[in-house]
């Protein structure tokens, strides 16, 4: 699998550096065009999940004792799992629903479709999935009836708030300021400067320094969180496409892999500064990371819910919001508890979108007088602008 990973990788990036260098200056501009910074906040919260929040405090002791991330600090290897170079999986496929797909439709005709719903009903499910596995972790000796309790109601708040995109983008806005908040107070607990902290994310240069040791698996692990954004990556570029605001592809591209960098990175610096200095986080805090995660996971269930109904025209206005809600939790809570008794893996999700893209590759290539016509229109846009 790991050979499979590396060379769709390889190919994604190579394809990504192919676009901006012919469609750099074409301007991105989706259907429900949004400021920047929401557009970065639906991103941002759509995409990650209560992982970003809980994962790194137990894993910084991995990447500091495992030779195989020896070449770099344990920030900066943290940083090459979350950061930068792998949202560009998401900008790929966002250029694709907003410049190409309007044209050519690929994802209407019905083994696309099916393979595209049956992935986001299937990834969203698992989701809630693995926030119930790792509600221990999170909550010390949280009783069984509780967590199933928490799961049941934020599926039922990501249902609920799938219903009105406008829920959405409130809910997005609204929980990159709570991150932002809890970024500060997690600062605040160390107890540290600003020049100190400044030093500390300095230390993430190493993951530049080394950034082509990210872009095929350093461990099985690796390729564990490589599967990860690609099993997310057209579901979200298809979700937030809607939202671009027309931006050029270069600026969108830049956008995309450099803003949500840098809460990530500063946020991995507060927590590394804890494991480096044993510093305790208190139960109030650890509270809050709690309650940031546990939004999270609502912010990356309603987006993919909105989507697949969207996609089988299910939407509350035509089946009516109780039957919307209803139907949706029934479907996704029972798909949560269902996966405790099958063998499925995100690894296998991946490789499904992988298979998906080139799917996506061969139709293209057959309709490649179309994209030659995008080609042309997009310049004379451009230059008429």
């Amino acid at each position: 699998m790991d050979m499979v990973l590396s060379v769709a990788i390889v190919l994604t990036l190579a394809t990504s550096a192919w676009v901006l260098l012919r469609y750099g200056r074409v301007p991105c501009r989706g259907e429900m065009p949004t400021s920047l910074f929401t557009f970065i906040a639906i991103l941002f919260t759509s995409g990650l999940d209560v992982g970003l929040v809980m994962f790194p405090l137990t894993e910084f002791p991995v990447y500091a004792s495992e030779p195989e991330y020896g070449f770099a600090n344990p920030l900066a290897i943290e940083f090459g799992f979350w950061g930068f170079l792998v949202w560009a999986f998401y900008f790929l496929t966002t250029f694709y629903f907003v410049l190409i797909e309007p044209r050519v439709r690929l994802f209407e005709l019905p083994l696309v479709k099916f393979i595209n719903n049956l992935v986001i009903i299937g990834t969203c499910a698992f989701t809630g999935y693995l926030f119930l596995s790792y509600l221990p972790d999170y909550v010390d000796g949280i009783p069984a009836a509780l967590r199933y309790g928490l799961v049941a109601l934020v599926v039922l708040c990501a249902v609920w708030s799938s219903s009105d995109v406008r829920y959405v983008k409130f809910l997005s806005v609204a929980s990159t300021w709570l991150f932002v908040a809890l970024i500060g107070l997690m600062g605040w607990n160390s107890g540290t400067s600003l020049a100190e902290l400044g030093g500390t994310v300095a230390g993430i240069g190493e993951y530049f320094a080394n950034i082509h040791e990210f872009v095929t698996p350093i461990t099985d692990y690796h390729a564990f969180y490589l599967f990860w954004w690609f099993s997310w990556s057209i579901m979200i570029g298809q979700f937030v496409a809607r939202f671009a605001g027309g931006l050029p592809a270069w600026q969108l591209c830049l956008a995309m892999l450099v803003v949500p960098s840098i809460p990530i990175a500063i946020w991995f610096s507060v927590l590394y500064l804890h494991f480096s200095d044993a510093i305790a986080i208190g139960g109030l805090l650890k509270l809050g990371m709690v309650v940031v995660g546990v939004i999270f996971v609502i912010n990356s269930l309603d987006s993919l819910i909105r989507l697949y109904t969207t996609n089988l025209n299910l939407e509350p206005d035509r089946v009516g919001l109780p039957r919307y809600v209803m139907g949706n939790w029934t479907l996704m809570f029972g798909l949560v508890l269902l996966f405790q008794f099958t063998p499925l893996k995100i690894e296998w999700i991946g490789l499904v979108v992988i298979g998906l893209y080139a799917l996506v590759a061969g139709l293209l290539w057959q309709r490649r007088a179309q994209c030659r016509a995008l080609g042309k229109g997009a310049e004379m846009s451009v230059r008429a602008g």
